[in-house]
């Protein structure tokens, strides 16, 4: 904590601006020796000139001076806006590096600033989300929670867990006394009342996980009813090979694709039949596989041939989908039509064709996600706050048997176990460890 940190917080690459940015009690002394000014006034963009330990100039940047403790680390803090690409941002930074400060480990800056109280986990888990969001809906709840919306939550759950704690000590201690026949009825009530709140948010979180980390749509189907046509549409260039032999597909394709106002992982599956073909049997099982981790299924049938037990077994598929959205298309639909539509009449499937576009699917598709980011609760972002949060409803609910049994030790040690748990969403008890883990994710600069 007390040495002077530094790190390139832009991408690497080419830009017309690059940011390199300081941290640390040597922060200001450094920037002064390398632009040679004397009198730098905090929060004020100063035009200096930069330059190496030789005296050699470097470039001509914006230098910002944030003193602490009024930076976004709580230290002082120095940043250079130079000239981008691959070489003045550089020279800049080894030149940071002569004059004492170290390179910055991924995500210490973001470290620090939670270790002097700028902000806590939660908070900063946002941040570092924000930066990889893959929606404008993400964008928007991760922006609450680095105002303090989960926090307010986890703050409120805690006052009501102690508050249930306090009358468990009150007991405790006056066993004796004239205790209100109700208190029971009110810690019951209040345990009930936030089990049913965090059941509500965790469901909520795993379902509306693709608005943070990229939505999972597969597409499935049996061999031939044009599910590489459709991926080489999305994409809009030709990435899976297209051919009327069925199992040309052997293996799952996944690539990026905007659909709207998101980024999804779009996945090609191998046509799903029986089949003797070793290595086609790999890939159908690799694509049934896909089905259980998709957000969102597009179950492709062909117009232009009859319905048959292949497409029966698609349809048993996405039956069995309990949480799972599903896109239902009748492809070929330029051709003159064979398929028992009835067959398919209650998934009120959408009718698309390669030859003359997959608009209406994009546009179904792009619907249903809009509708997942419509809601306005409150969401965990990260696998590690649900795993806090469902520790925290396993203790509340292994403390209800002991209270109604008269056993109130057990009753408070299991909602002290819920305290624990729901506060390291904000602060964790054993903090080292699980925040070199945490911010070692980062990416460095941040």
């Amino acid at each position: 904590m007390h040495n002077t940190i530094t790190a390139i917080a832009t991408a690497h690459g080419v830009a017309s601006i690059s940011i390199i940015r300081i941290s640390g009690k040597g922060a200001l002394q450094i920037a002064k020796a390398i632009s040679q000014k004397e009198i730098v006034t905090p929060r004020y963009a100063h035009l200096v000139s930069l330059y190496n330990q030789q005296n050699a100039l470097i470039d001509q940047a914006i230098m910002i001076y944030f003193a602490a403790p009024n930076s976004f680390t709580g230290e002082d803090i120095v940043e250079f806006q130079c000239h981008g690409g691959l070489i003045v941002a550089q020279e800049v930074l080894d030149t940071v590096l002569v004059y004492g400060a170290r390179l910055a480990e991924p995500g210490e800056f973001s470290k620090r600033a939670f270790l002097n109280g700028k902000i806590d986990l939660s908070e900063a888990e946002a941040i570092s989300k924000l930066i990889e969001a893959k929606s404008v809906d993400a964008a928007k709840i991760l922006a609450k929670q680095m105002k303090g919306e989960l926090k307010v939550f986890v703050e409120e759950s805690r006052e009501a867990l102690l508050r249930a704690l306090a009358y468990s000590e009150v007991m405790i201690d006056y066993a004796e006394e004239d205790i209100p026949e109700d208190i029971l009825h009110n810690i019951l009530t209040q345990l009930d009342v936030l089990t049913e709140k965090i059941t509500h948010i965790v469901d909520a979180s795993h379902r509306r996980r693709g608005l943070i980390e990229g939505f999972k749509v597969a597409i499935i189907g049996k061999p031939n009813v044009g599910k590489s046509s459709l991926l080489n549409a999305l994409l809009s260039y030709e990435r899976a090979i297209v051919s009327d032999i069925a199992g040309t597909t052997r293996d799952t394709i996944e690539e990026q694709v905007r659909i709207g106002s998101h980024i999804i992982r779009l996945v090609d599956t191998a046509g799903i039949r029986e089949s003797s073909d070793t290595i086609e049997r790999i890939g159908i099982e690799r694509s049934l596989s896909s089905v259980s981790d998709a957000d969102v299924i597009i179950a492709l049938f062909d117009g232009s041939r009859e319905f048959d037990e292949e497409d029966e077994k698609i349809v048993e598929i996405i039956e069995k989908l309990d949480d799972t959205h599903v896109i239902t298309a009748i492809n070929k639909s330029d051709l003159p039509q064979k398929i028992d539509r009835d067959m398919l009449a209650k998934f009120d499937p959408v009718e698309v064709s390669a030859k003359r576009g997959f608009s209406r699917l994009t546009k179904a598709l792009e619907t249903l996600l809009d509708s997942v980011g419509e809601d306005e609760e409150l969401m965990l972002i990260s696998a590690r706050q649900i795993e806090a949060v469902e520790s925290a409803k396993e203790e509340i609910v292994a403390a209800k048997l002991p209270l109604l049994s008269g056993e109130l030790e057990f009753f408070s040690y299991h909602l002290q176990e819920a305290v624990k748990a729901i506060s390291s969403i904000s602060k964790p008890y054993d903090s080292e460890e699980i925040l070199d883990k945490m911010f070692g994710e980062f990416c460095l600069g941040k």
